[in-house]
């Protein structure tokens, strides 16, 4: 194991795979290790791969996989569940949504905002945006464009990605395409009207999309801005943000 800009890695078939603790991406207690060897299994989707530190390995098994209950919702980094012969529940890592939590936490965009404390309400707050684009060169541009004006901004890739940051993390905006896989920028405005902890989240629209039917979809199911990305060449974006939600800084 190596470091490379104060972050571990290590070198598999000339590739430099980045390593995190599973115990940290899924937020669980901290093991303590007798060893210094650890076991690492290496995840990848089609454009990232990740070493993820776990406790041991116990070996393969045939499961018989079954749907979550669909009251639950999408279990963040949870794809179905299984039941060992002892009766024992096993969950089954959605490895997508796995790799991309890696990748947010490893950028420091998410997990890890918790750490600030908040019971001093005497300091200053930075508030916090979260851009849901599929778009990287898209989420790269409104990211860039926001922080240069102070405001903290994190990014998701899609609505899911998005859907799960909302329930995890305390926002102050959400930025969303409309756009997208898996669960596109409507859905997503629609879940978070309809969560009795969210509904008051302010959310903006950032479309290609400049028909007046599309702006009055976006509306309707409760979004407060509905923009075209051609507000990126102006100050458009950034004048409507600090109209919902003010100075960067309380």
């Amino acid at each position: 194991m190596e470091t490379l800009e104060g972050r571990p890695f290590f070198t598999l078939d000339g590739e430099t795979v980045g390593l995190v603790p599973a115990t940290q991406v899924l937020d669980l207690p901290q093991m303590p290790t007798s060893t210094q060897l650890l076991p690492v299994a290496v995840l990848s989707d089609r454009g990232s791969r990740f070493g993820v530190v776990v406790d041991e390995f116990l070996g393969e098994r045939d499961l018989d996989v079954r749907p979550t209950d669909p009251r639950l919702g999408k279990i963040p980094n949870i794809s179905t569940a299984s039941v060992l012969e002892d009766g024992w529940p096993v969950l089954i890592i959605d490895v997508e949504d796995l790799v991309r939590s890696i990748d947010n936490l490893i950028h420091g965009r998410r997990f890890k905002l918790t750490e600030a404390t908040a019971s001093d309400t005497t300091s200053r707050r930075t508030k916090r945006i979260l851009v849901v684009d599929d778009s990287i060169t898209v989420r790269e541009l409104e990211r860039q464009l926001l922080e240069s004006r102070g405001y903290a901004v994190d990014v998701a890739v899609d609505g899911m990605d998005g859907w799960n940051a909302v329930r995890s993390v305390q926002y102050d905006l959400v930025v969303s395409d409309v756009d997208m896989p898996r669960m596109d920028g409507i859905q997503l405005v629609m879940q978070i009207k309809r969560a009795s902890g969210l509904r008051t989240l302010p959310v903006i629209i950032v479309s290609y999309k400049d028909r007046e039917e599309d702006r009055m979809r976006g509306l309707d199911v409760g979004a407060n801005y509905y923009l075209t990305k051609s507000s990126f060449h102006d100050e458009t974006l950034v004048q409507v943000v600090h109209d919902l939600i003010g100075d960067p800084e309380t």
